[in-house]
């Protein structure tokens, strides 16, 4: 028998000379990928031809691996279940090869050997090729793929072993399969695709958490690759690179998430306490990107709480991190979505994760996240599929159509709060944009709004953003992936730092205006009437009793009216309700026509001591649909055209002297146009005519828009809607702010002006 062995080697040495290699050792040069590639599908060809001989070795070419150590050209993860092994299957030498195998050829359970064991054969052995190599019929990769379709259908359980462990952790694998081969496809159809999804999803393992293959792969070093073994024919299925090399060639992750020691990343006692350092917020952000890439990856570290660390955070306080606002209806807890420990994350949440309806409640929290302990980081989280933003849309949209109406319960109220979001995200997509698409980008809007709000009214969260130890970002999770697209900072951050406001509008409205809080811009002056006459026209005041200590407040105190509004007395509504304002928030002038024509030393006078006495800086005229003083004087003045009447009583004088208005409105107004088109547009005019009157006849309110200490701006507020419609300045008012007259016309006689 030794002696027909004999003969075979003799034979075969004789037959294939070119054939017969040197196994590889330290002493050879590093091989390049593309030649180590070439190499293995050589080998593969051969051993499918049935004419191996990498098998063939002799003992001094073992002696040669043990003497000079080996060099292999090429890293393999392979499968446990490939019923051949890989080195015979690319009918290579001893040495070629850095084997490592496990069920499903995957890193789900495996993660720090295998990342582990290919970095030290790249690194040391000097490999410059990995190849992740998968099987068809694959157990492992069948077995999670009927794993994950059973869970498809009944609630998910908890492994009740290590294989079901690991079956359950390549479901992410069948579940992307799924989706990809599409509804209806087969068990069988869908594993058969897992293979090669399983593959990728190997090498992107391999790219996402090693600094140094990834390092690697970048200089052009290493090249991994992946493959697939038909078992039915011998022959291995060449895949090439992953498509998505480029993407995470760019992640920062330095190690696999099991391998994350607890101790350096969620603080001296496992979990973040007072003891340990503030967190930086960029700190903070990116252990928020890595623990929401861990749970979408389904590679959570968060463990399990133990006694000692329920203990040191009893002990020594919670030190969060980062304060979260984010949606009651996003299905996961927060702290989840971010692979978080306890008392890592500062979480406040609600329908919407809005401040439309807990403003103070929410900005009092993340005051006293940021200030007392400490985080550097506040998050606004919104979803996908929000049912609160996809209700506030339809509120928003029947607007359109149906009177607005008082809420009937406290979610029709939040829903109505959050109007404003839909129509905003109404107005950046235009007319007749699906609702789904509609709801997506309301999502957006509302996180921003929620920014814009927790700036604009509170001095102490603007101080930190200011000094640079504290930063507001946004985000929106997806429930279809699991993963947090993060939107960065409000586009408006820098205007609002400059907000004078210190508490939201729900908790000033518990306090009255008096001297003693100071002057109150125009701009801010004119947001809280626009936002007042919002929460008016939607049915949602926040405007309460006026209490005993208001009232004090007032009398002792003084008023400190932030605007001074010219309205008429025919408009139904008090104006201080259709801007939901407490009292000596306004300083109120009403006549019939809400016009100077009469009233003009009176209207005059008291709006110099307002602006002057009182300081007030911003005046607004307000007229409104439907008003009876420009009716009668649109009749008045077209009844003239036909026979000249004298007036007979103070009203139709009033009437008479507004119809220079009612002229100037027919001539804008087509030819045939009826009595209430010409009066509509009068109503228009008529409040520009008010306002060029306060700047031709008083140099103190001209002096001071001048100055730029007070600005005069119109609106009409219409009568059905509840709604004040903003005209904004007098096109004429520069103009006019330089050739006025000192006094008005009927005052020349009692004050002497010229």
């Amino acid at each position: 028998m030794a002696c027909f062995n004999w003969l075979a080697d003799v034979a075969l040495s004789l037959c294939s000379p070119r054939e017969v290699r040197q196994v590889r050792t330290t002493a050879d040069p590093p091989m390049a990928p593309e030649d180590a590639l070439k190499l293995l599908k050589e080998g593969n060809r051969r051993f499918v031809d049935g004419r191996p001989f990498g098998s063939r070795t002799k003992h001094a070419a073992r002696r040669q691996l043990v003497d000079e150590g080996q060099a292999p050209h090429t890293a393999i993860i392979g499968c446990a279940d490939s019923r051949a092994p890989l080195e015979m299957i690319f009918d290579a030498m001893p040495g070629d090869i850095f084997a490592l195998r496990n069920a499903g050829n995957t890193c789900t359970h495996a993660e720090g050997s295998m990342v582990g064991s290919l970095e030290f054969c790249t690194g040391k052995l000097g490999s410059r090729l990995i190849l992740v190599l998968g099987h068809t019929k694959c157990g492992a990769i069948y077995g999670a793929t009927k794993t994950f379709m059973d869970a498809s259908n009944a609630s998910q359980r908890k492994a009740g072993s290590a294989l079901e462990g690991l079956l359950q952790g390549i479901g992410s694998v069948a579940e992307q399969a799924a989706q990809e081969v599409g509804p209806g496809a087969s068990s069988d159809d869908v594993a058969a695709h897992a293979v090669q999804v399983n593959v990728f999803h190997t090498i992107n393992f391999l790219l996402k958490y090693s600094h140094s293959i990834r390092e690697s792969v970048r200089s052009g070093q290493v090249q991994i690759e992946g493959g697939i073994y038909q078992l039915e024919t011998g022959s291995v299925e060449f895949l090439g690179a992953s498509p998505r090399q480029g993407e995470l060639l760019s992640s920062s992750l330095p190690v696999p998430p099991s391998m994350i020691a607890p101790d350096d990343a969620r603080g001296v006692h496992g979990v973040r306490t007072a003891a340990d350092e503030r967190m930086p917020s960029d700190v903070a952000l990116k252990m928020l990107k890595d623990g929401n890439e861990r749970f979408a990856a389904g590679a959570q570290t968060a463990s399990s709480t133990s006694g000692d660390m329920l203990k040191a955070l009893a002990k020594y306080n919670q030190a969060p991190h980062s304060a979260i606002l984010g949606c009651a209806d996003s299905r996961v807890p927060v702290d989840t979505v971010f692979d978080a420990m306890p008392g890592e994350l500062f979480v406040l949440r609600n329908a919407g994760n809005t401040c439309t309806h807990a403003e103070g409640s929410m900005l009092g929290s993340l005051e006293f996240c940021t200030g007392k302990l400490g985080s550097r980081l506040i998050l606004v989280l919104g979803h996908t599929q929000c049912g609160a933003i996809a209700g506030a849309t339809t509120t928003y949209q029947s607007y359109q159509s149906d009177e607005p109406r008082a809420p009937g319960c406290a979610l029709e109220g939040l829903l109505q709060g959050l109007a404003a979001v839909a129509k905003e995200a109404s107005s950046d997509l235009g007319p007749g944009v699906p609702q789904d698409k509609l709801v997506s980008h309301a999502v957006k809007v509302n996180v921003f709004s929620s920014i814009n709000f927790l700036l604009k009214f509170s001095e102490p969260l603007r101080d930190l953003v200011r000094k640079g130890e504290l930063d507001i970002q946004g985000g929106i999770y997806h429930l279809e992936t699991g993963r947090v697209e993060f939107l960065g900072r409000s586009p408006r951050q820098d205007e609002l730092l400059s907000s004078k406001l210190s508490v939201p509008p729900s908790m000033a409205m518990n306090t009255v205006r008096t001297s003693e809080d100071g002057t109150l811009e125009p701009n801010l002056a004119m947001q809280m009437l626009k936002e007042g006459n919002e929460r008016f026209a939607v049915g949602a005041p926040l405007i309460g009793k006026v209490n005993r200590s208001m009232r004090e407040a007032l009398a002792l105190k003084g008023q400190a009216p932030h605007t001074a509004i010219v309205g008429c007395a025919d408009s139904r509504v008090p104006l201080e309700t259709v801007f939901d304002a407490l009292p000596g928030d306004l300083f109120v002038l009403r006549n019939a026509g809400n016009t100077c024509t009469h009233a003009e030393g009176s209207i005059l006078g008291s709006l110099e001591f307002c602006t002057g006495a009182l300081n007030t800086q911003l005046i607004f005229v307000l007229g409104h649909t439907n008003c009876g003083a420009l009716k009668g004087a649109t009749s008045a003045f077209l009844s003239s055209k036909e026979s000249k009447k004298q007036a007979s009583q103070a009203l139709d004088v009033l009437l008479n002297e507004l119809g220079s208005v009612v002229s100037e409105a027919k001539t804008q107004c087509r030819k045939q146009a009826t009595l209430d088109e010409i009066a509509a547009r009068a109503v228009k005019l008529n409040v520009f005519n008010t306002m060029h009157f306060l700047l031709r006849y008083s140099e103190p309110i001209r002096q001071k828009v001048r100055a730029g200490k007070l600005e005069i701006e119109g609106g009409i507020y219409d009568l059905k809607s509840g709604r004040v419609e903003f005209l904004g300045k007098s096109p004429h008012e520069s103009k006019l702010v330089r050739i006025g007259s000192n006094v008005a016309p009927s005052l020349k006689q009692k004050i002497g002006g010229p």
